[in-house]
């Protein structure tokens, strides 16, 4: 399901613009990764993709219009995990994964729900969590029911907010190998708000780098993941190399001027091409 983002814009009550004028575009079968400094609008978007806010502007699945659609129908084809957590409910693991399956279940919950809650489980290698009780987990353990809770629904469109939040460097990789695996063999559209640089240089098919509510550069991580971009956005001098295919960024020290350090146009909008 292609996702499509065309002059998006979006301000909360009282304040000024969170998102101007935003526009790009997602495929199936595609990790697309969000990064940008924080406040730069990357959770905003994704609500708004979800159906949690109003916009203005168009966001479309598969050329149609997501503002005429009722909220059953955006959450039968959306699945979003936002950054912040809570729950109060006395469940199990397992209990909790299945209530991802909600918009499918029936008084009678039959094996149609139970194997794919069961199969996620095993794909995270949570399974032994099964029957613990959510406050009795570890925050990274959380973070992973959670993960399941967003994979079960089999979702068309997968929207992940720093879904990474608590994990340690092991199930980080093995969190992003699993939703690339998915992704793929689904042919889902998958986009994730990431922190980490070099993860969204490993796993991103196309990279979106938001700055000021706006869209700075989009492209694949080799043409957008520049030392002279990341200057501009984060105000931080890095090197920028490959090893092995992989982009490696280093960050080496803080911009403290206004970019000096920075070749010209920092200010200037990318699109991963030459010459734009």
């Amino acid at each position: 399901m292609k996702l499509q983002i065309e002059r998006l814009l979006f301000a909360y009550d009282g304040g000024g613009p969170v998102l101007r004028d935003i526009h790009l575009e997602a495929l199936p079968g595609e990790v697309t990764v969000i990064i940008g400094p924080n406040a730069s609008g990357k959770s905003t978007l994704l609500k708004c993709v979800a159906g949690m806010l109003k916009p203005r502007g168009a966001i479309r699945l598969d050329g149609k219009e997501t503002s005429g659609f009722k909220k059953d129908e955006i959450t039968q084809w959306v699945s979003y995990l936002p950054q912040e957590k809570s729950s109060r409910a006395v469940l199990t693991v397992f209990e909790a994964v299945l209530l991802g399956r909600i918009q499918s279940l029936s008084w009678r919950v039959g094996k149609e729900d139970l194997a794919p809650a069961l199969e996620v489980l095993e794909g995270l290698g949570i399974e032994r969590l099964a029957s613990r009780f959510l406050d009795e987990l570890s925050g990274g353990q959380k973070q992973m029911v959670s993960i399941a809770q967003a994979l079960v629904r089999q979702s068309r469109v997968l929207l992940l907010d720093e879904p990474l939040s608590g994990l340690d460097l092991r199930h980080e990789l093995e969190i992003l190998d699993l939703l690339r695996e998915i992704t793929v063999q689904r042919r889902i559209t998958t986009v994730i708000a990431l922190h980490d640089l070099n993860l969204a240089a490993r796993y991103a098919d196309k990279v979106v780098i938001l700055k000021d509510g706006d869209v700075f550069a989009l492209g694949e991580p080799e043409a957008v993941l520049t030392s002279q971009t990341i200057g501009a956005v984060y105000g931080v001098n890095c090197k920028v190399a490959a090893d092995d295919g992989v982009l490696q960024i280093t960050p080496l020290s803080s911009i403290r001027s206004k970019f000096g350090n920075c070749s010209e146009g920092n200010n200037r909008k990318m699109d991963g091409t030459v010459g734009n």
